[in-house]
């Protein structure tokens, strides 16, 4: 017994989303989205319509557990009621996107007190030096990526919360023993870290935590349509740069017809160094059509000039979005709903949540 006490479990830490079916029985998929506004064209396809997928794809007996970080939110300090706007419309456009409450918990992650109370024994067990290390808290503020958080300047303008936060991301997932997470590029370091730290925990208290596996989100980052070289965001200045999932179509017409291209007309190619803003164009096409961009460009072959690369992707764009934007302003606008969804996926969580915390605390001496 002592000799397998710290054994950690130990298999591939990658799978895709099209090896569902071949997953083990009574896995667990986690994922949350931060309630920040709006959600657009990169949101959805780097994350809601990968939980679509999920449920869809997924073995009978695999629970999924999805909803909003607005925790992790509150690193940026929002107006209070525009969070409470958000929470909503955040659910509004995950149902609306097609993930089926009915199959999976869907819940808001500050209903689940659990997940701040083994946030602390995480915290416990991680060193500055591996926060330290994390990228995404520099480009949240604008630091060089080489920056450390001894520099008295970053450390002045560095929030504990910012800095921690991979921390608290670690808690969300490990809180349910998740066995996968899907995630993207810029999340990925992050669940490195959760694989870190739970073996920091099983060496220290035991074997607990399974290490979870990453779901590549098979869509490639979609980038802003009015500057290629940064992702889509909700908070770029230029309006034009985002497409959102209740946009019009005439609304999204002209954002495509402004995106930027280059000056090199004729076939289509997917060149994301060379031809970042039509390689966009390609990603946004492959990803609503579940291809590969280099299968979309064969698809393309027709297309001789942007103007029909763009009048294309509008069309598939609007295409995709129709159905969803009525869902979505009618079930954003329906909070008694929204607040009974929340409620019984908050229950399914905590059933999993308190269990684990329990053992959890038992496993450091609490109880």
């Amino acid at each position: 017994m002592l000799g397998t006490r710290h054994a950690l479990r130990r298999s591939s830490t990658v799978a895709t989303v099209t090896s569902l079916a071949s997953f083990e029985k009574r896995s667990r998929i986690f994922s949350l989205i931060q309630p920040t506004g709006v959600v657009h064209l990169g949101n959805y396809l780097g994350a809601l319509k990968n939980w679509k997928d999920i449920l869809k794809n997924a073995p009978p007996c695999t629970q999924c557990l999805f909803g909003t970080a607005e925790l992790h939110s509150l690193t940026q300090l929002p107006a209070a009621e525009v969070l409470r706007h958000n929470r909503y419309g955040a659910i509004a456009a995950i149902i609306a996107s097609g993930v089926d409450p009915q199959q999976c918990s869907l819940f808001h992650q500050s209903s689940v007190p659990e997940h701040c109370e083994l946030y602390w024994v995480l915290t416990c067990l991680t060193s500055i030096g591996a926060l330290n290390r994390m990228t995404q808290w520099k480009l949240k503020l604008r630091v060089a990526d080489g920056s450390d958080i001894f520099d008295e300047r970053v450390m002045g303008q560095t929030k504990a919360g910012i800095f921690q936060y991979p921390v608290l991301q670690a808690a969300d997932i490990l809180l349910y023993n998740a066995t996968h997470v899907p995630v993207g590029e810029d999340q990925s370091q992050h669940l490195e870290l959760s694989r870190t730290i739970a073996q920091t925990f099983n060496r220290t208290y035991g074997d607990f935590f399974t290490l979870p596996k990453t779901i590549l989100t098979p869509t490639k980052k979609i980038l802003a349509l009015r500057n290629p070289a940064k992702k889509m965001s909700k908070s770029d200045p230029d309006h034009l740069s985002a497409v959102y999932l209740n946009d019009d179509p005439d609304t999204i017409a002209r954002k495509f017809r402004k995106a930027v291209t280059d000056s090199i007309q004729g076939p289509v190619t997917f060149e994301p160094e060379t031809r970042p803003g039509v390689a966009n164009l390609v990603s946004i096409i492959a990803a609503i059509q579940g291809k590969l961009a280099q299968e979309t460009v064969v698809d393309l072959a027709w297309v001789q000039n942007h103007k029909q690369l763009k009048d294309y992707v509008t069309e598939v764009v609007v295409e995709e979005f129709r159905e969803k934007r009525v869902l979505y302003d009618s079930i954003s606008g329906d909070k008694a709903y929204i607040d009974a969804v929340c409620a019984e996926g908050r229950e399914k969580a905590r059933e999993v949540a308190v269990q684990n915390l329990k053992r959890v605390k038992e496993l450091v001496g609490l109880l």
